[in-house]
């Protein structure tokens, strides 16, 4: 049995539970089978499993957006640089989390509320991009939305791809798409 085992292992497994096989796999005797460590150490965390399925909300928004722009604006300066960066990161993702979020929010409207304002965020992120390489305001918003809106469709088709090398393809292609819009007036 692991003698340091926190709340944050817990989460990370099961966000990967959720990303592999879904909700319902979720379960604290499974996550305690496969932490190796017994059902109470679970209840020395968390008071229940809906409280872990919190965390695990919280630890997806967290990891899956601010994380994400945080590195971003770490690595490049230019705005133009930085949807270059935030698209290749996140084109890059195999989305099954992604999409295993997206299914439980469909389920369960609270979840559907932070997927919703999660979207909103990430889609006002890239349109302040957008508009800070001189898209105007409402064209910016548009491109913003159809950006966002690929990704989705690639993580949808491609999620849990395990071929690395088809979705780097699809990665590259995708980008050779997306960029060239970034350009145009």
């Amino acid at each position: 049995m692991k003698d340091s085992l926190d709340r944050s292992a817990w989460v990370s497994a099961g966000l990967a539970a959720l990303a592999d096989k879904g909700l319902d796999s979720v379960r604290v005797e499974r996550l305690a089978t496969d932490l190796k460590v017994t059902k109470g150490s679970f209840y020395w965390h968390f008071r229940d499993r809906a409280d872990l399925l919190a965390m695990m909300v919280e630890a997806w928004r967290t990891s899956a957006t601010a994380d994400i722009i945080t590195r971003v604006e770490a690595r490049a300066t230019a705005p133009a640089d930085r949807l270059k960066a935030l698209f290749a990161t996140v084109l890059r993702a195999d989305g099954r989390l992604e999409m295993a979020m997206r299914d439980w929010a469909a389920r369960d409207a609270g979840v559907g509320a932070v997927v919703a304002e999660t979207d909103a965020r990430r889609v006002a992120y890239v349109e302040a991009l957008f508009a800070a390489i001189g898209v105007p305001g409402a064209e910016a918003g548009a491109r913003a939305r159809f950006a966002y809106q690929a990704l989705l469709g690639h993580f949808r088709m491609g999620a849990g791809a395990a071929d690395e090398r088809a979705r780097e393809e699809r990665a590259r292609e995708a980008l050779e798409i997306i960029l060239p819009l970034m350009s145009r007036p």
